[in-house]
């Protein structure tokens, strides 16, 4: 069976200062890392799940995303962080919001899934639940860089488009394993100047993450209020499993059509369980990344 898994690193209006060709290039090599290092979980006989944490992790660790250390700030000045994972397998799920002082929060939310009885921990409880667990909590200002402080002095300044010029999203993973296994993992700093206990999809389970074994996996990233009011992740999942729509259908409804007629803008990557991948996105980019057993590897930032 193929085996596959597919990347996304945030969507948006990308500056053409974001899109210099050292920074296209550096773009690149954070997904390609992000998918080979899944990719070689499920080359091995891993599972689905590990490969998503581990792909999400190591974009949580890269500066460039939106995620992690690089998240943007909140109107406070603070770093909010949010992710959420989910197993095909058993519609098992874990998220985790409001985070602030945890290293890699999609670690933090596979712990609520597998270590409580909960789906979702928020604030300071789920950073209490994060040290019982054993991870060692991290200052705030870990997870500050020089372009995120700059981004939110422009957006308090109400600078034009300050919110939407940079690739802003969230980062998530979604692939299906050698034993027709589904998972998805979405983590995120949220928007740049949000107001502080701002919740956007990325850790409500069928918003921005889903998967379900008989239907597909779904990682989303864009502007998360859209994307919960239309529940985008498991609005593509039903469309597979009730109308019979193959994955690029069903994720070009719910992206191109239903979502857009909201004015909501952004995309998603989708894995179904013949390890077919789609990624579409009604924003002018979407940095994303594709790898199956098939030898496909690929990654793109604007429209093909």
């Amino acid at each position: 069976m193929t085996h596959a898994i597919a990347v996304h690193g945030g969507a948006g209006t990308p500056a053409p200062a974001e899109l210099t060709p050292e920074n296209a290039r550096a773009y690149r090599a954070g997904l390609e890392c992000a998918l080979r290092t899944g990719f070689e979980i499920l080359s091995h006989g891993g599972s689905s799940l590990d490969a998503v944490v581990a792909a999400v992790r190591v974009l949580e660790d890269d500066p460039l995303f939106n995620a992690g250390r690089g998240a943007v700030l909140a109107a406070d000045g603070t770093h909010e962080l949010d992710a959420a994972v989910m197993d095909g397998r058993d519609l098992r799920a874990g998220a985790v919001t409001g985070l602030r002082h945890v290293r890699n929060p999609v670690e933090l939310a596979r712990l609520v899934m597998e270590c409580s009885p909960h789906v979702m921990l928020a604030g300071p409880g789920a950073e209490a639940f994060a040290v019982e667990q054993g991870l060692a909590p991290v200052p705030n200002s870990y997870f500050t860089t020089e372009r995120r402080r700059l981004e939110l002095e422009r957006c308090l300044r109400g600078e034009p488009g300050s919110r939407e010029d940079s690739l802003m999203g969230t980062v998530g993973a979604v692939a299906v394993d050698a034993q027709g296994n589904l998972a998805a993992a979405t983590s995120t700093g949220g928007m740049t100047g949000k107001r502080w206990g701002r919740v956007g999809d990325s850790p409500i389970i069928g918003a921005g993450t889903y998967a379900a074994n008989d239907c597909c996996a779904v990682s989303a990233t864009g502007h998360g209020e859209y994307f919960i009011r239309a529940t985008v992740a498991h609005e593509i999942a039903s469309l597979v499993r009730y109308r019979g729509l193959d994955i690029v259908a069903a994720a070009e409804e719910a992206v191109m059509r239903q979502l857009a007629k909201l004015g909501g803008s952004g995309g998603v990557i989708v894995v179904g369980r013949d390890g077919r991948i789609a990624m579409p996105f009604n924003s002018p980019g979407m940095l994303r990344g594709a790898m199956d057993s098939n030898g496909l590897l690929k990654t793109g930032i604007l429209k093909d």
